[in-house]
């Protein structure tokens, strides 16, 4: 009878445990959310935007509107930063050591104080490189984007606006060179902020920088990349 006895226990206790990994098993395992880190310039932190209209805040809207789990992107940038500004400031920064997705955009600044062009491919890809690692690695959760071209603003009144546009496009070719380099994803909005000459709404209120509306065509750009990679 003991024996008798000891087996049902033992048999009730397996049941109870089955039972209990049915249950677990049916439940939706509850994952983290998403992570973004955005690194750059004055084009990333959104200058004279509110800032749920900069291009990083504006993927995690268009994300979360497809019911996909993100937390509010983490923003490295300063307006006016330059490559090794942004290093400086990434340097100084309490970061994690791994992102879901990571966005590079700097440069215009080195091209506005008259930088060697050189010195920010050699600044530009220890960047990259630095992203990547937030990136754990893997090339298709880091995003490139090309420099915007502010020669068509009227910040650049009295200024060469040819020179400007040939210098960017020469640090844009080297930025995409070196994201092809790393098998990274590149994404050129040079073209299409060449389009706020003719239309002033694609400018913040300082006539220089994107406005939220600009930010979005780069942000529904960026998201479906993101999108394509979940």
């Amino acid at each position: 009878m003991i024996k008798k006895a000891s087996s049902s226990l033992v048999a009730g206790i397996a049941i109870l445990f089955l039972l209990i990994f049915i249950v677990a098993m049916k439940r939706p395992l509850q994952k983290k959310a998403y992570t973004y880190l955005a690194l750059g310039d004055s084009y990333t932190i959104g200058e004279k935007v509110p800032s749920e209209e900069n291009f990083p805040n504006q993927v995690v809207s268009i994300l979360r509107k497809k019911e996909f789990d993100f937390a509010t992107p983490r923003v490295v940038a300063k307006t006016g930063w330059t490559t090794d500004e942004l290093q400086l400031g990434i340097n100084k920064s309490k970061l994690e050591t791994r992102y879901d997705f990571v966005s590079l955009l700097v440069g215009v600044n080195n091209q506005y104080r008259g930088r060697e062009a050189s010195d920010y491919k050699q600044e530009f890809e220890s960047l990259l490189q630095q992203a990547l690692k937030f990136a754990g690695n893997n090339p298709k959760r880091l995003i490139v984007l090309s420099i915007p071209d502010w020669s068509i603003t009227s910040f650049a009144e009295g200024k060469d606006r040819q020179m400007i546009a040939l210098q960017i496009d020469e640090y844009n070719k080297i930025n995409k060179q070196v994201a092809d380099k790393y098998r990274v994803h590149y994404i050129n909005i040079t073209l299409r902020t060449r389009q706020a000459a003719a239309n002033i709404e694609l400018l913040a209120e300082d006539c220089l920088h994107p406005s939220g509306k600009e930010y979005k065509k780069w942000a529904v750009v960026v998201a479906a990349i993101i999108e394509s990679e979940l």
